[in-house]
């Protein structure tokens, strides 16, 4: 991966490209500006959210979660099964990535998210996956997983707060849906 110390504009279009998207030039450690690839780019911005959504911070909109969860979970080509633990006042402990799957799977085990909510002295949860399929729509599995996992850590009295699906620009709530 390349790396740079300064992005410099956003351009339209450049005289050095037959590109019509937008590009994000950074200078590299000779002085020369280049174009940055668009792995460097996510990668990127995915430092900038894990700093603006750090231990401690709050989750205060939908917005924010979601934005932060799309980073975290974009590009993956496998399911991944993910946590936010939070505080009892909603704070941020950790984001951790639980379970990897497979292309349109992954197994969840109730008893190592309480584990994990346990070793984070956790108060609550919002879940997560992403479905590399592009289709955010919650499964009946999904669904099921989610109602184990908020019956499980009610025993322990950790609340799950959401579960958010991924798929690609997109994302369902299963809070704003009514299924917690």
């Amino acid at each position: 991966m390349m790396h740079s110390n300064l992005a410099i504009s956003l351009q339209e279009s450049s005289a050095y490209t037959s590109q019509q998207e937008p590009l994000l030039f950074v200078r590299d450690s000779d002085g020369r500006y280049l174009a940055a690839p668009d792995d460097h780019i996510i990668e990127v911005a995915r430092l900038a959210v894990e700093r603006s959504v750090s231990r401690g911070a709050k989750l205060t909109t939908p917005n924010r979660v979601r934005e932060f969860l799309w980073l975290k979970l974009a590009g993956y080509d496998h399911e991944v099964f993910g946590a936010i633990f939070l505080d009892t006042q909603h704070r941020v402990i950790e984001f951790s990535e639980l379970f990897h799957g497979t292309l349109d799977s992954a197994s969840v085990y109730p008893r190592e998210v309480v584990k994990a909510a346990l070793r984070h002295n956790a108060g609550a949860v919002i879940f997560t996956h992403n479905h590399p399929s592009g289709e955010p729509d919650p499964s009946d599995a999904d669904r099921r997983i989610t109602q184990r996992l908020q019956e499980a850590l009610g025993l322990i009295e950790v609340r799950v707060l959401d579960h958010i699906v991924v798929g690609g620009a997109e994302s369902v709530s299963f809070a704003e849906r009514g299924y917690l």
